[in-house]
C-alpha cells in the first residue's frame, strides 16, 4: 500500500498526505455503494446461479461458494498476537460467497487472522441467514468446505477418512468442483488488487476491512463490464481446512439431506 503511493506520489507530483486522502475517499464512496454491487440473489437470479452451478459441477441447488481467505499486514501496534493466522503470519480475514461467475454475493471482513472459519461465520449475518428460508427458497444452499458446520443450507464435505463409498466420493469430487468457484474468485479479486495477495501495507486495522470491501465491489463492477482475468491462472491454493473438526456434532436434516443428494447425483470422475 505504502510503496505504491509513494509510486503515484513521484509519478504524478502529489504529496503522500494527498494521495492518501485521495485513496480514504475513494474507498468510502466504494463501501457506500456496495450494497447495489454486492447483493443478495433473489427470484429468478437464484434459478439462474443454481442452473449455472450445476452446469458446471452436477451439483443441484447451489445458490453460492463460501469460503475465507487472509489478507497480510504488517504487525499491528496493539494485541499483534491476535492477528497470527496458522501460518505464522499477521492477516485480517475476508470471508465471502459468490455465484457461479465468481461474483461476490456476500462479503464480511476484519475479523483477525487467529479466529476460526467456523467463527467468523458466526460472527456474520450469513449465520443468521442460513435460518431464514426466505433466503433459501427452494431448498437452495451453499457450499463450503470442511472447516464450516454442516446445515440443511450449508452443505459440506464428507469426511475422508479412508473408507467413503463410491458415490460419497461423487459427492465430494461434485461438492469440490461447485465449491471451486469461490476459489477462483478469491484469486481473480488478488491478482487484480495486489497488495491483497502480499502484504497490504496499512498501519490503521479500523480502516483495513473498508480497503478490503472496496476491492470486492471493483472486483464486481470488472465482472459486469466483461473485465475478466483468466481463470486458469489465478485459483487460490485452498489453505482454510485445520485440524478443528466442526462437523463432529451433525444436525439430523443436514445429514439426510447431503445423503439425499450423495444418493442422487450422476457418478462422475471420482
Amino acid at each position: 500500500m505504502r510503496c505504491s503511493l509513494s509510486s503515484v506520489c513521484q509519478r504524478f507530483g502529489v504529496s503522500f498526505a494527498a494521495a492518501w486522502w485521495s485513496v480514504r475517499r475513494v474507498t468510502s464512496a466504494l463501501v457506500e455503494i456496495a450494497p447495489n454491487f454486492i447483493t443478495w440473489p433473489e427470484n429468478e437470479k437464484l434459478a439462474e446461479i443454481s442452473n449455472e452451478f450445476e452446469a458446471m459441477s452436477g451439483f443441484p441447488n447451489v445458490i453460492g461458494a463460501i469460503d475465507g481467505t487472509h489478507i497480510n499486514i504488517p504487525a499491528p501496534r496493539e494485541h499483534p498476537e491476535c492477528y497470527v493466522n496458522r501460518k505464522g503470519h499477521h492477516s485480517i480475514q475476508l470471508q465471502a460467497i459468490c455465484d457461479a461467475q465468481c461474483k461476490f454475493i456476500h462479503c464480511y471482513a476484519g475479523n483477525v487472522g487467529s479466529v476460526h472459519d467456523a467463527r467468523v461465520l458466526r460472527l456474520s449475518e450469513v449465520n443468521d441467514y442460513l435460518n431464514d428460508e426466505q433466503k433459501f427458497p427452494n431448498d437452495c444452499h451453499l457450499v463450503g468446505d470442511a472447516a464450516y458446520p454442516l446445515h440443511q443450507h450449508l452443505l459440506t464435505p464428507y469426511r475422508d477418512n479412508g473408507h467413503l463409498s463410491v458415490r460419497q466420493k461423487n459427492y465430494n469430487f461434485c461438492h469440490s468442483s461447485a465449491r471451486i468457484a469461490i476459489e477462483r474468485a478469491f484469486g481473480l479479486l488478488k491478482k487484480r488488487f495486489r497488495s491483497l495477495l502480499t502484504l497490504l501495507d496499512m498501519n490503521r486495522t479500523d480502516l483495513i476491512p473498508e480497503f478490503i470491501i472496496a476491492c470486492c465491489v471493483m472486483h464486481n463492477i470488472c465482472l459486469l463490464k466483461n473485465d475478466e482475468l483468466p481463470v486458469e491462472e489465478v485459483i487460490e491454493e485452498n489453505g482454510n481446512i485445520n485440524a478443528m473438526n466442526c462437523n463432529r456434532f451433525f444436525p439430523a436434516d443436514g445429514v439426510d439431506k447431503r445423503n439425499r443428494i450423495c444418493e442422487q447425483l450422476i457418478i462422475r470422475n471420482v
